[in-house]
């Protein structure tokens, strides 16, 4: 997805939303946030992008903002400032290392220490341990079968622009999900990283939510196997 507009939020299944909207990181890439509808009506907002008019009315329509999450330490956390004044009743978590970075935020809890029941009868994470520099929670939403990650799993289009399928893909210009180069270059513990890795392979999962490029709509396990096949 190579947008350089906000989207508003589109259902991609049932209780389960996404919005789009440009992004440029060296090169653009476009990135992606999740909207879960949990079964108490409330929201789950993954990832949140810029909040703008048509963003607040649709996530008005859909129920209660409840939780706001970031994907990691890196991503998806620059705009959750805005959800807290918009939302003062929301409760927003940080993940390991992000709440120095963002003293201006007062969070209602850290992952992986204060995982919420709030969501936990249809949301199971797992942290991406052995990557030091990026704390990624990788969720799983078992009624849709549906992983939703960050960084950890790019899928960029063969019909990106040139600089972010060299960035993206690698030099052998090999298309493939999975995580950039900079994402693998960042991996310092194999073993721990191949552990985790292992755990979120455990859930019956088959679409994945890439925060950068396209939805991997059918086969997303063998994708994201695929993906972590190095380590």
């Amino acid at each position: 997805m190579q947008a350089h507009e906000p989207r508003g939020l589109r259902e991609i299944d049932d209780e389960l939303w996404v919005a789009e909207d440009g992004l440029r990181y060296v090169v653009e890439m476009g990135r992606r946030m999740t909207v879960i509808r949990l079964p108490s009506g409330e929201l789950f907002v993954h990832s949140p992008m810029p909040l703008d008019d048509e963003l607040r009315v649709q996530l008005a329509e859909l129920g209660a903002v409840r939780f706001v999450l970031p994907a990691s330490n890196l991503h998806g956390h620059l705009r959750m400032g805005d959800y807290r004044v918009a939302y003062p009743d929301a409760q927003l978590f940080a993940v390991a290392g992000l709440a120095d970075k963002r003293s201006d935020l007062d969070f209602d809890g850290e992952l992986p220490d204060d995982a919420d029941p709030g969501w936990s009868d249809v949301l199971e994470w797992e942290v991406l341990r052995g990557v030091p520099k990026i704390t990624e929670v990788v969720f799983f939403h078992r009624p849709t079968r549906t992983l939703v990650v960050g960084d950890t799993c790019f899928n960029i289009s063969p019909d990106a622009p040139l600089a972010t399928r060299v960035w993206a893909w690698g030099p052998r210009m090999r298309r493939r999900a999975g995580p950039p180069p900079l994402f693998r270059a960042a991996v310092r513990d194999k073993s721990a990283a191949r552990d985790s890795v292992n755990q979120i392979l455990e859930w019956d999962f088959d679409r994945v939510i890439v925060g950068h490029g396209e939805i991997i709509e059918a086969d997303g396990h063998e994708a994201f196997r695929s993906a972590w096949s190095w380590l």
